[in-house]
């Protein structure tokens, strides 16, 4: 990270909570405005404003698991009104403010199992559209794990339509592009995955192509760890995502996997 960046960093950490605008910003650290929101995004990935407003969500969501009330925990995060939090902020918790601080308490999570040419295949979905996506042996542990406090429900014939366009995408014969999700993520995190689904079935972009195209180019790393941190496998295709020499990288779900959905992706873009 650059020099500029870090200080702009501290100075923002320091006055968390607080409103830093970039003027003032620009003048605590001896830069333009201008040249202060290049070389910032450039080097984490997000404008100053992005990085103020993902740092009260992430207090937010830490005074909220630890069991403090709704409105102590949005004012202590710096948040002006509640009404404003709900109106700019809320829906990226995944689950309303209430339901968060119970760590999904009483949420209800559908979920299904079944199998397909990568093994098994979990779907788990709440009432607002799909949640997670996993691929193999052990997933419902993993799931579990994930939403600890919420009503996990098994359901065996459960989310029959997005089971079968799963299949058919899997067959060569559908997109995945359209189904409905109920997922949290960083601003950064989420920049990356909108642009993951961007990219046309049977391409790739390496890592780097994404971070240029989200206007990071330096955050390639990050990038990499936004597609590890995927909740919805397919659906969110990081599959397409490569090292720039070519390679395959990474892929949570094993790499012999991921080579398969690029041949199945490849084959279907010939016919």
């Amino acid at each position: 990270m650059n020099d500029l960046a870090s200080r702009a960093r501290a100075y923002l950490d320091a006055r968390q909570g607080e409103r830093v605008t970039l003027a003032e910003l620009g003048r605590a650290v001896g830069a333009s405005p201008y040249h202060l929101q290049r070389r910032f995004k450039q080097a984490i990935g997000l404008s100053p404003q992005d990085y103020q407003r993902e740092r009260r969500l992430e207090e937010a969501k830490r005074q909220l698991a630890s069991g403090s009330r709704v409105t102590d925990a949005l004012f202590a995060a710096g948040y002006g009104s509640v009404s404003r939090f709900y109106e700019k902020t809320a829906a990226r918790l995944g689950m309303p403010a209430r339901e968060y601080r119970a760590k999904g308490k009483g949420v209800a999570i559908r979920y299904t199992t079944f199998d397909s040419p990568l093994g098994r295949v979990l779907v788990a979905a709440t009432e607002r559209g799909v949640c997670s996506v996993k691929l193999g042996e052990g997933v419902e542990k993993l799931l579990a794990e994930e939403f600890s406090e919420a009503e996990l429900v098994r359901e065996p014939k459960a989310l029959p339509e997005v089971r079968k366009r799963i299949l058919e995408f899997l067959a060569g014969d559908a997109s995945l592009a359209k189904i409905p999700l109920d997922i949290r993520g960083t601003v950064f995190q989420r920049k990356v995955w909108e642009q993951l689904r961007r990219i046309p079935a049977g391409e790739t972009r390496s890592y780097r192509d994404i971070a240029r195209a989200i206007g990071a180019p330096r955050a390639v790393r990050a990038v990499g760890s936004a597609c590890g941190a995927n909740p919805v496998a397919l659906v969110i295709p990081c599959h397409r995502a490569l090292r720039s020499d070519g390679s395959l990288g990474g892929y949570a779900w094993g790499l012999s996997r991921k080579e398969k959905l690029l041949r199945i992706e490849q084959r279907a873009r010939r016919k």
